[in-house]
């Protein structure tokens, strides 16, 4: 009979947020200790592990096939080298149930040699580039171990690490790889998992090995005495290392911090003087057609003026062209440019977040991780010896019952010969055990005649001494330090500074913080004359022309000039409207001169409702007496007023039915105010009495009875003032003595000297 049961007779009811809290706790220690933060004994992460692991059972050795292979097969293929879908296969089939594209990620990284400082994977064909583009296909590509993850897997058959069974329990895989390496610190690592993340750079393995070193002949070295081994990180890109000493030991105490890293680069001389910049090396991590982008991009966004080109001429190496835009362009201030505003300075976080021996995430300094990974060698070196003393142990035992066999060969042969159970025979007539007399019983006849005693005992007492070593070694820390030390000193000749591989590629050589470079010193100083007409447009002419000419001063039919002036294309105008607001424009942005000029409410949002009242360039130090039309007014300084966006600054606050109507720069020497109003009384005070503002309405200069401000001047009293008489005669009038004018500011003042201007204006 059918059985129709309900489903929904097996569903329980739980808390939605307890489920949900298990389920994703769950998900989170997942991918803490199986996924995402690498282990601290041996560096890796599980996907990686696993891709060593299987390339070793493939027989991609860095070598080609070992000799044993090659004795059974002589026709094998001795290169090593394998398909890489072949070893991605074999780990997501066996060991690592994710995605094949991820773990073909993982492999290619580890052969890319601008990604690891020292490559675990010997890749043959294309395995991506610098520039950020793709690896070929895995069926394409092949790949082999290198001697560095040999070096790391070395001591895998010895009984030095545990073995846990793969995710469906067919096979086993190592928990760990037990080989003296120091993979950890020599490649480092980056991940993101929950909650936690972890950044270590790479590093000098000679370096590491000369502070392990220190480290077991002082266990209580300090954290300077280290740091005084280990200089830093050493990127497989190379680059300059800019932080300061002190910076970089903090980082390496706490386990956290940043590296500040630069590209490398040198002048190179042209002809006539000429030069350009040579990139040879970039920071870690940035991919070199990015780079290239982005200093095009300044150059096409004009964000660096004094940049002409950049050109990519790398080959093998790395050969990045910077050209300046002149050849007076000072080299240093073009790169601290550029360290500024691209990747040419990055910083590379540090988070020494590693799972320790029992793959609880922890976050250690240079000191602890070393001292860590020193006690995992010890176990290693020690589990190695015990293992090799139950080898000899065994092997004795042979060679004991080989000896007893050899003494009494014809016996043995008869027993053989003549009984119908030999094995409890032999046992019984000789004290051996049941191993001894199986190995007996297995042996050829054509081993009988290397049964020699001679031999036999001589392999026999060097078993011995080798066990009397060993057990040494086991029982005495002290051996055990100088034995790993003995090892650690081998594995240093293969990655010694005097090698290739070895030699330290990051410079370390401190540099303060990139300069914050003025726009002046970005743009080519030339002369110009600047031009706004009565209309509103505005240009620059090359060199300082003569404003009386007629070439110089031609406008559109019903136009005329308002302002010129002499200017650099270095300097920064201040254009000011009668609603008290001020705008900044760029002089080497200024249209040409061959035109009529652009509209100056193109280049800056003006309000249609306010008059342009004044133009003139700011100058350094310099200040600007401004008054509104109902006398009230301050002093500013120009560096004040300059604005950086289109909109500018409401610098003058004026009353409702006041405009600006005042806009003076103040001589250096100047020391008092002269004002007149539309009421033509003039009046002078001290200089002051004007307050120092960037923004407000300012103070009353001048009380009247009716009408409002006509114009307001700063000048040198022991000068006198000065005004230009009428008509085009281009004379001047001095009034030397202006104590009768003097008084306090606000007061409403007299009449003028005789022959003062009838327009009321200075």
């Amino acid at each position: 009979m059918t059985d129709f049961r309900d489903p929904f007779d097996s569903i329980k009811d739980h808390p939605f947020d307890a489920a949900l809290s298990q389920r994703y706790l769950v998900y989170a220690l997942s991918t803490i200790t199986a996924r995402s933060l690498p282990d601290l004994r041996d560096g890796l992460k599980p996907v990686h592990r696993r891709l060593l692991w299987a390339m070793r059972l493939l027989r991609m050795e860095p070598g080609g096939a070992s000799p044993d292979i090659l004795v059974a097969n002589p026709a094998r293929n001795t290169t090593g080298y394998k398909k890489c879908a072949r070893v991605v296969g074999d780990v997501i089939g066996k060991y690592h149930p994710h995605g094949d594209q991820s773990v073909y990620d993982a492999m290619v990284r580890l052969a890319q040699d601008f990604s690891l400082r020292t490559p675990l994977v010997d890749g043959q064909g294309n395995f991506g580039n610098i520039d950020g583009d793709n690896a070929a296909a895995m069926r394409y590509t092949e790949a082999r171990l290198t001697q560095a993850a040999a070096d790391l897997m070395a001591g895998l058959d010895e009984g030095t690490v545990d073995y846990r069974p793969t995710y469906n329990g067919e096979d086993e895989e190592p928990e760990v790889f037990p080989g003296l390496f120091p993979n950890l610190l020599a490649n480092g690592a980056t991940g993101i998992a929950v909650g936690m993340a972890t950044s270590i750079p790479p590093h000098n393995v000679s370096e590491l090995i000369d502070a392990a070193t220190l480290l077991i002949d002082d266990p209580d070295a300090d954290h300077a005495a280290l740091m005084a081994i280990v200089k830093g990180p050493d990127f497989p890109t190379g680059g300059v290392l800019v932080d300061s000493a002190a910076a970089i030991s903090e980082s390496y105490a706490t386990g956290r911090g940043a590296f500040r890293t630069r590209a490398r680069w040198h002048k190179e001389e042209g002809g006539r003087g000429t030069w350009v910049a040579i990139v040879t090396e970039i920071p870690f991590q940035v991919q070199k057609s990015k780079l290239i982008e982005q200093i095009a991009a300044l150059i096409n966004d004009r964000k660096l003026p004094i940049l002409a080109d950049v050109r990519d001429e790398s080959d093998a190496e790395i050969r990045i062209v910077i050209e300046p835009r002149a050849r007076n362009v000072d080299p240093d201030m073009l790169m601290d440019s550029l360290f500024r505003l691209t990747d040419l300075e990055n910083r590379f976080p540090l988070n020494l977040n590693v799972l320790d021996a029992t793959h609880t995430p922890r976050v250690l300094g240079l000191r602890a991780v070393l001292v860590e990974w020193l006690r995992h060698q010890i176990d290693v070196l020690v589990r190695r010896a015990e293992h090799r003393l139950e080898k000899i142990a065994g092997r004795l035992d042979l060679l004991d019952g080989y000896i007893i066999a050899y003494l009494n060969l014809d016996r043995v042969i008869e027993i053989i010969r003549t009984e119908d159970e030999p094995k409890m025979v032999m046992m019984e007539e000789f004290q051996l055990n049941d191993r001894q007399v199986e190995a007996i019983l297995n042996m050829r006849l054509r081993s009988l005649r290397k049964l020699e005693e001679m031999e036999l005992r001589r392999e026999h007492a060097e078993l011995v001494k080798e066990r009397d070593e060993l057990l040494k070694l086991v029982g005495d820390p002290k051996l055990q330090k100088r034995r790993l030390k003995r090892d650690l000193a081998d594995l240093r000749k293969r990655y010694g500074p005097d090698t290739a591989l070895g030699r330290r590629r990051s410079l370390v050589e401190e540099a303060g913080p990139t300069r914050e470079i003025p726009l002046e010193a970005m743009i080519e100083r030339e002369p110009i004359t600047v031009i706004l007409s009565e209309r509103g447009w505005i240009r620059a002419m090359s060199g300082h022309r003569d404003l009386a000419a007629a070439d110089t001063l031609k406008f559109k039919e019903g136009d005329g000039p308002q302002y010129a002036f002499h200017a650099q294309t270095t300097d920064k105008l201040l254009l000011a409207t009668s609603t008290g607001r001020i705008f900044t424009l760029g002089a080497d942005k200024l249209p040409g001169g061959r035109g009529f000029g652009d509209p100056v409410r193109m280049m800056v949002d003006m309000d249609d409702q306010g008059a342009i009242v004044a133009l003139l360039p700011a100058r350094p130090g310099g200040q600007l007496l401004l008054a509104a039309s109902d006398g009230r007014g301050f002093v500013a300084d120009m560096a004040d007023l300059i604005a950086e966006t289109r909109k500018g600054k409401q610098v003058v606050n004026v009353r409702a039915g006041a405009r600006l109507s005042v806009v003076h720069p103040i001589a250096s020497q100047a020391d008092s105010v002269a004002v007149i109003g539309e009421n033509r009384k003039l009046l002078v005070f001290s200089l002051e009495e004007m307050p120092r503002m960037a923004r407000g309405q300012g103070v009353q200069l001048q009380r009247y009875g009716g009408g409002g401000l006509s114009d307001a001047i700063a000048f040198r009293m022991a000068d006198g003032l000065s005004w230009a008489m009428g008509g085009d005669s281009g004379r001047t009038r001095t009034e030397a003595d202006m104590t009768p004018w003097r008084v306090a500011r606000g007061a409403a003042g007299r009449m003028p000297p005789t022959g003062f201007p009838r327009d009321n204006r200075f």
